[in-house]
C-alpha cells in the first residue's frame, strides 16, 4: 500500500481543530506516524493569530487526486474551512498532499513533492520528523536536508506536543522531547537537526 506524507495547520481555535481532523483521518487512511506539533508565527499575515503545524506519514489504497479531493478537502470542508481568494486568509484546518510514494509529478495537481516542502520551515521539519529520508528529486535531496536550510527560520517555533494528548487511541504520538520550548530535532539518517 502507497505511503503519502499530509502536512496539517490551523490558526482558528487550532487546540480543537487539529485533534478533531487527525480523528477523522484516522478514519479514512492508515496513519503510521506523527510529527511534534509546531506553534508558528503566520506567513504574510503579521496580525493574524499563530499556527500550529505539523505531519502525518500514511497508508492509503487511494491514489493521489482521490486523496487529495475525496478526503482532504471533504475533511476541511466539514471543519468549516473557507476558501477565499486570500492564500494567508486564517483557517479552521489546512490539510496537505506534499508527498505520495512513487509519484513525482512536480507540475501535476496536486504537485508532488508539493513545493512547499522547499519554500517553508513550518512544512518542511515536522515532514522531516516523519519521512527525513525521503529522496525529493532524482539526485537524491532529502526532505531533512531541506529541512537543515531552512531551520533558521524556525528560531521562533515553540513545539506544542501537548496539543496530541488524549490521541494515543488514535495515532502513534512522537516522543516527547527534552525541551519543549523549541524544535529540538528533525529525524534522518545522518543524525539530528537542531534548532538554535
Amino acid at each position: 500500500m502507497p505511503k503519502a506524507v499530509i502536512a496539517f495547520g490551523s490558526n482558528i481555535d487550532p487546540e480543537t481543530h487539529v485533534p478533531q481532523a487527525l480523528r477523522r483521518l484516522r478514519d479514512r487512511v492508515r496513519i503510521l506516524a506523527v510529527s511534534r506539533v509546531y506553534e508558528t508565527p503566520p506567513v504574510g499575515a503579521d496580525d493574524a493569530p499563530p499556527y500550529l503545524n505539523g505531519a502525518l506519514l500514511i497508508e492509503t489504497e487511494l491514489p493521489p487526486r482521490e486523496l487529495h479531493d475525496a478526503v482532504l478537502r471533504d475533511i476541511e470542508s466539514a471543519l468549516g474551512r473557507v476558501r477565499t481568494d486570500d492564500p494567508n486568509a486564517p483557517r479552521t484546518i489546512d490539510l496537505d498532499l506534499i508527498l505520495y510514494e512513487g509519484v513525482h509529478t512536480p507540475t501535476g495537481d496536486p504537485p508532488l513533492p508539493s513545493p512547499d516542502v522547499y519554500r517553508y520551515a513550518h512544512v518542511a521539519l515536522p515532514v522531516a520528523e516523519v519521512a527525513g529520508d525521503w529522496p525529493l528529486d532524482e539526485g537524491g535531496t532529502t526532505v531533512a536536508q531541506v529541512a537543515r536550510s531552512l531551520l533558521p527560520a524556525a528560531r521562533h517555533f515553540r513545539d506544542r506536543t501537548d496539543v496530541l494528548e488524549g490521541l494515543e487511541d488514535v495515532i502513534p504520538l512522537p516522543e516527547t522531547p527534552t525541551d519543549a520550548s523549541s524544535p529540538s530535532h528533525v529525524s534522518d539518517n545522518g543524525g539530528d537537526i537542531h534548532a538554535h
